[in-house]
């Protein structure tokens, strides 16, 4: 059974709207977009959570809520008159793996002790989970954010209906 409440989506929320918001600061956004990263980065985080309660997997998961920023942005980039980038790299550093990168960078400092290795023969192997656990997610995260400009490069958002996308096919 999963133990999900409003309340956790709503602090995941909000702590990714924090993350996402702040990023935008630090990046140098325009001050009237900081709450569209934020919003962004609290929408997408939140798509990212509950389907990681749902047992989609943390890839899966990641990869969809990025997609919804990649996609989203380049919608509410019209909406706002701004380029995409402005909001989407804020939002989406809300996603990225900090802690599997922290540590496969330290269990390859602790590698280069040959005591460690002994003491801890799955060192390695932890190693390399975390660090294709890592990479796996940067690459979800950059593939989400570039299918919205992928298909829409050659046209505006503002002129394709949902119809014309079907149509494509």
């Amino acid at each position: 059974m999963i133990d999900i409440t409003v309340l956790d989506i709503l602090r995941d929320f909000g702590i990714a709207f924090v993350i996402g918001f702040c990023w935008a600061i630090l990046f140098g956004s325009p001050r009237r977009l900081l709450w569209v990263a934020g919003l962004m980065g609290g929408l997408g985080h939140c798509i990212r959570f509950v389907l990681i309660q749902f047992d989609a997997g943390l890839i899966t998961a990641t990869l969809a809520g990025s997609v919804f920023i990649g996609l989203a942005g380049i919608w509410v980039a019209h909406w706002v008159d701004s380029p995409p980038v402005v909001f989407t790299m804020p939002a989406c550093i809300t996603m990225i793996p900090g802690m599997f990168a922290y540590r496969t960078m330290l269990a390859g400092i602790k590698l280069t002790d040959t005591s460690s290795i002994d003491k801890n023969p799955q060192l390695l192997l932890d190693m390399s989970h975390n660090l294709m656990l890592t990479m796996s997610l940067l690459f979800a995260l950059a593939i989400g954010i570039c299918i919205g400009a992928l298909l829409f490069r050659k046209s505006s958002v503002k002129n394709i209906s949902f119809r014309d996308i079907i149509g494509r096919g």
